[in-house]
């Protein structure tokens, strides 16, 4: 407040001073000195009130200044009315009058930008020599906010921007100027003697951060990106705090576009049980369907750690969602009989399941039998009993002519629920298949991270075998939409497969990780060590259009239907599924028995 008084003392003098060059005759030096006394109380007033105090000089911005303006033009017009309500209009110039208001929004605004721009170091940047150079790639809004978060960095200092738009280039943004394509940042990298690159395009395309992702890895250069724009938004972290490109952001693609109506009508009000709710793909499917404002949701989880984990999490986040924690069996029947008349589920997404390969092939075939097609019948049938609205099972590529005992069960399953949909009016089934999802417990990503930390080598099973990958929110946010499509239309029984994209060899994604993570191939190598029991070297096309039939949604397609099985089948898996353990053999018999296609692999 002293500074605008003082500025507001300065624009009077100097604005008598600029009307008479600076030459103010005898008759109106005393008029200037003795109205100041009623200009500059009737200024400082309008500033108070125009709400210039509650704003921070260290972040003075555009609304800042938009106030400024607001108050000095208030008083602009209150200062010539309290002159004249004092009779002593007609002894001021009126050139002064309109000269004062504009020295004094120079004075005000000028001296709050000039203090952000000296606590930003735009002014003086000697304390930022010791910073490391750094070339952003992208010339856009999320560049210019980086810039400016940057500017009184002494960690990192920009050095020039890349931009594919070739009306930037020579042109400059935050004074940093913009040198040229993304193709030419080897170039500029060696000139500029540049180790490091942040790429600030989060509105691009994927497969346009993943070029200038990969432009960057052939040149030698470590790559940082942005911190994801949902954390910026809920204030957890700052734009300049970039963090190393992952995997993740190299096969991330294209956000889903969701029937965000449609979900709230599917989902609001309504119960939702969710088992396996503690594992990777049961608890982001417990976040999304948080969102759509359920009365309740059940997490039915068998560990105890896994079900604590989420317990902590979503008691702090969905306060307005009640939150049901059961630690149970999917094979339990008394217990999910229990369940299901206390809180009476109306949809049921059912994630549980045994799912590592390798593991359930040999010693563990039955117990795999029993988790994956036992539990799914049980929690079906109970569904049914209850009248539960939909049933969606979550499947696997893995399904498709499976060469292991997981992929068997697993397609025993679905056609468990085919078989029970066949008997039933009253609850809709629907599957989901898709195949390795980021980030899931035992995927390859965590594993080749550990291998990294600890030296290598990083372990391929077959120098040319390929899988599909998605993110784990996207695989979940297309098993809603599939429930969505499966609630709207007359499709039941129906098993839908999500659009996977290309199928990314796993060789080459250990070399990306390698290179992400600063090495070569030389530091930390490569061993492949061969296929594991069960395992192929191709998964099958997930969305081939010669298999599947188009749904309204370009990621989502429909398995043309096959034979569907009958109730003497269903009793007949039932009576299986009820004797003693089986050993290894008999188990791959039978599941050659009720599943034709399989075929167990041969390494």
């Amino acid at each position: 407040m002293l500074h605008d008084i003082l500025a507001a003392v300065l624009a009077w003098l100097l604005a008598y001073l600029l009307r008479f060059n600076l030459d103010i005759p005898s008759q109106y030096m005393h008029a200037m000195w003795s109205y100041m006394a009623v200009v500059v109380p009737v200024q400082s007033l309008t500033f108070y009130f125009g709400g210039l105090y509650r704003g921070i000089w260290r972040f003075a911005s555009i609304p800042d200044l938009r106030r400024i303006g607001l108050s000095v033009g208030v008083a602009s017009l209150a200062v010539p009315m309290a002159l004249f309500m004092a009779n002593r209009l007609q002894e001021v110039p009126r050139s002064a009058l309109i000269l004062n208001p504009l020295l004094l929004f120079l004075f005000m605004g000028a001296s709050r930008f000039l203090y952000r721009a000296w606590k930003d170091g735009v002014l003086f940047s000697t304390h930022r020599l010791g910073a490391t150079p750094v070339m952003v790639m992208g010339a856009g809004t999320a560049a210019a906010a980086l810039l400016r978060e940057l500017a009184g960095s002494n960690q990192w200092r920009p050095v020039g921007l890349l931009d594919d738009d070739k009306h930037k280039h020579g042109l400059r943004l935050m004074n940093i100027p913009v040198l040229g394509e993304l193709s030419t940042v080897a170039t500029h990298a060696a000139r500029l003697d540049v180790t490091h690159v942040i790429v600030a395009m989060p509105s691009a395309s994927t497969g346009v951060r993943r070029r200038a992702t990969e432009l960057a890895v052939n040149a030698g250069l470590k790559v940082l990106t942005l911190p994801a724009t949902n954390d910026v938004l809920a204030g957890k972290v700052s734009v300049s705090q970039v963090r190393r490109v992952e995997l993740e952001d190299l096969l991330g693609r294209d956000a889903v576009q969701l029937d965000a109506a449609g979900l709230n009508l599917l989902f609001a009000g309504q119960t939702v049980l969710i088992s396996g709710a503690g594992g990777s793909i049961g608890s982001e499917l417990c976040r999304q369907i948080a969102h759509y404002r359920p009365a309740r949701i059940v997490f039915y989880e068998i560990s105890e750690y896994a079900l604590y984990r989420i317990e902590q999490e979503f008691d702090s986040h969905f306060p307005g969602v009640e939150l049901v924690y059961v630690i149970g069996d999917v094979k339990d029947a008394a217990l999910l009989e229990r369940t299901f008349a206390c809180y009476r589920p109306a949809i049921v997404f059912h994630a549980a399941a045994y799912k590592h390969v390798p593991l359930m092939e040999n010693r563990n075939a039955w117990q795999a039998v029993r988790n994956n097609v036992l539990g799914t019948l049980r929690l079906a049938q109970t569904a049914v009993d209850h009248g539960v609205r939909e049933f969606v099972l979550i499947s696997t590529d893995k399904a498709v002519n499976p060469t292991n005992v997981m992929g068997a069960t697993k397609r025993l399953a679905e056609k468990v629920c085919q078989a029970l949909q066949a008997g039933t009016s009253g609850t809709r089934f629907v599957m989901v298949r898709f195949g390795n999802v980021l980030g899931s417990s035992g995927s390859v990503i965590p594993k080749f991270r550990e291998q990294i930390a600890a030296g290598g080598p990083l372990t391929v099973t077959h120098p040319e075998i390929t899988r599909y990958f998605m993110l784990i929110p996207e695989a979940c946010q297309l098993v809603l939409q599939a429930g969505l499509q499966a609630d709207k239309g007359e499709e039941r029984g129906r098993i839908f497969v999500l659009d996977m994209g290309e199928p990314v060899r796993i060789y080459d994604l250990a070399r990306d990780m390698i290179r992400l993570s600063g090495y070569t191939e030389e530091e930390v190598r490569i061993e492949v060590t061969g296929l594991r029991p069960g395992e192929k070297l191709y998964e099958e096309l997930l969305a081939d259009s010669e298999q599947t039939l188009a749904t309204p949604h370009p990621k989502l397609r429909i398995a043309k239907p096959d034979e569907v099985p009958d109730t003497d089948w269903l009793r007949r898996i039932e009576d299986w599924l009820a004797a003693p353990m089986r050993d290894e053999a008999e188990v791959k018999l039978r599941l050659q028995e009720y599943v034709v296609e399989y075929r167990p692999a041969t390494h």
